[in-house]
């Protein structure tokens, strides 16, 4: 009798392969009638992998920030970055050269490096902080991860990318990439990668509660999990109508956004709070999915402004209510 010769698994895919997987077929736009479509796409990336979905937003986000500025597309094999963080140091400064403008500096705070082809970065030009759109792929391009240090989108492959004469392209006017409507809109696709890792974490105690009866201090943790959650998809489904709806409303964006972003990351939090309060250490510990999706949207939803926005939000609650006030 012949023996079956058993397959070999197929080996698992890379990080990488799993965000290409995502990048085949670009996201709706924002404000074109689908982007509840988009944020849902994104929600499910991230509660797939909380890093996978941090990725794949920032290309998102580049695709749309290159279709209203630039007239174009990510184009099919390209992976893109928004590099746009500004702290006082390192710098990256952009010259205009004979051949057109350069690069040299370090840009901090970079997601993808060494993995994205293409980036959107913002570089110093005397005192304002222009866009510029550059192809990774040149010489004088170098990435510096060592500087992370924690698990948490450890696998995210951030940190510091230096440039030394490298050729970029301006895209729209030096201020135009924080003056748009868009930039908002972008606000609340980070957002939506926060929900898809909540569900993530959420998942350990759906699981927990397939296996056995829930004892009422359990049932009233996924309880208050299930009521979060459930807010935090209604504001995001909401926020997009109202986004198809007026795309171009600057006022309402600004405050969309942080009104949207501040209910899902309160929602993160509280359901990060009760799985851990649920389960116990055991999942932290032994379940390396859970674990990793805990540390991993503990440092993603540090992202946030947090108490700034809360504060923005207020000043604008509080002059809607003197202005409807002084009209009475």
């Amino acid at each position: 009798m012949t023996a079956v010769r058993g397959t070999d698994p197929p080996e698992p895919l890379t990080l990488e392969d799993r965000v290409r997987a995502h990048l085949v077929t670009p996201l709706p736009l924002p404000g074109h009638g689908h982007t509840a479509a988009r944020l849902e796409q994104l929600a499910d990336a991230a509660h797939d992998d909380v890093v996978v979905g941090r990725l794949q937003e920032a290309n998102a986000d580049a695709d749309a920030i290159l279709a209203e500025l630039a007239g174009r597309r990510v184009a099919p094999g390209e992976w893109w970055g928004v590099w746009a963080a500004e702290p006082p140091t390192p710098v990256l400064m952009a010259r205009e050269a004979d051949e057109g403008w350069v690069l040299d500096g370090t840009k901090a705070w970079c997601s993808g490096a060494g993995m994205c082809t293409h980036a959107l970065v913002t570089a110093r030009v005397g005192d304002a902080r222009p866009l510029f759109a550059v192809d990774l792929q040149q010489p004088g391009v170098t990435s510096d991860l060592a500087g992370w240090k924690a698990s948490g989108m450890g696998r995210s492959a951030t940190g510091g990318v230096s440039f030394a004469g490298v050729a970029a392209t301006p895209v729209g006017s030096p201020a135009a990439y924080l003056t748009r409507a868009g930039f908002w809109h972008g606000g609340i696709g980070v957002a939506a990668c926060w929900f898809g890792g909540a569900l993530k974490v959420a998942d350990a105690l759906h699981r927990a509660a397939a296996r056995r009866p829930l004892d009422d201090l359990a049932a009233a943790h996924l309880g208050a999990v299930d009521a979060a959650l459930a807010g935090a998809r209604w504001t995001l489904e909401g926020a997009a109508a109202e986004i198809d709806a007026a795309p171009d409303d600057l006022d309402a964006a600004v405050l969309r956004a942080r009104r949207v972003r501040a209910v899902v990351e309160t929602a993160a939090t509280a359901t990060l709070d009760h799985v851990g309060r649920a389960l116990g250490a055991a999942p932290l510990a032994l379940d390396e999915e859970h674990s990793t999706a805990v540390s991993d949207l503990t440092v993603y939803l540090r992202q946030s402004h947090a108490e700034r926005d809360l504060a923005a939000i207020g000043r604008a609650a509080a002059a809607t209510v003197a202005d409807r006030d002084t009209s009475t």
